[in-house]
């Protein structure tokens, strides 16, 4: 059974931020690529949610690379996957919140 997806406000900014970017920058094409990745990889996560390796123990956060560009950070609850932040690799890293 999957489990819903809840987006983090963080999340739902970081996701904005990153079609706003593509849409300026590159064709519809490549912003329906991401769409579809990202969803894929959500429905993959919502039925299996150990999909993905633990990189924060004490927070339970796991990550999931979406492209080289960004990663998908993500908590497995009882009922539900937490989508917690959609990170810019090439950002400083010290500037992941949650």
């Amino acid at each position: 059974m999957s489990k819903e997806i809840i987006w983090s406000p963080l999340s739902e900014s970081d996701i904005e931020s990153i079609l706003d970017y593509l849409q300026e920058n590159w064709d519809e094409k490549v912003v329906q690529e991401f769409l579809e990745l990202t969803s894929s990889l959500l429905e993959k996560i919502s039925i299996n949610p150990r999909l993905f390796p633990v990189i924060y123990k004490n927070e339970k956060i796991r990550k999931c690379v979406l492209t080289k560009h960004n990663t998908l950070y993500y908590r497995d609850r009882k009922d539900s996957i937490d989508v917690l932040r959609i990170f810019d690799n090439r950002q400083d890293p010290k500037k992941l919140t949650f």
